[in-house]
């Protein structure tokens, strides 16, 4: 059976998206960070890993797929998002939020989308 390994995402530049993903997650370098490639690895040990690959592919304005990051409630989503905020990640003008969302959605420092998800909703 397969599991997931390694989430990869593109950046144009590693070494600052390492620096944001391993601040926002807690996450920390499995290895040295090189200015083309890095692997974040939980803290704990435990879960799935995180790499940074160099690339100058433009980010999408609605990305296939993007991660979810989950919060308790509205109050926890509130707080990560601000933390996020300050981390460097920016809110995007989503077009296509529903009537009551559950989700925020962020960009982190190279543009990537991602959402912080109110699982208390």
């Amino acid at each position: 059976m397969l599991s997931i390994g390694t989430i990869v995402l593109g950046a144009a530049d590693v070494r600052r998206a390492a620096a944001f993903w391993g601040q926002a997650l807690g996450y920390v370098p499995r290895d040295e960070v090189e200015e083309d490639w890095a692997v974040l690895v939980p803290a704990s040990g435990t879960g799935p890993g995180l790499a940074l690959g160099l690339s100058d592919t433009p980010v999408q304005d609605h990305p296939r797929v993007h991660l979810d990051l989950y919060a308790r409630d509205a109050a926890d989503q509130a707080a990560e998002v601000e933390r996020l905020v300050a981390l460097g990640a920016e809110r995007v003008a989503w077009d296509s939020y529903p009537d009551d969302p559950d989700f925020i959605v962020l960009a982190d420092t190279e543009g990537n989308r991602f959402c912080v998800i109110d699982t208390g909703h």
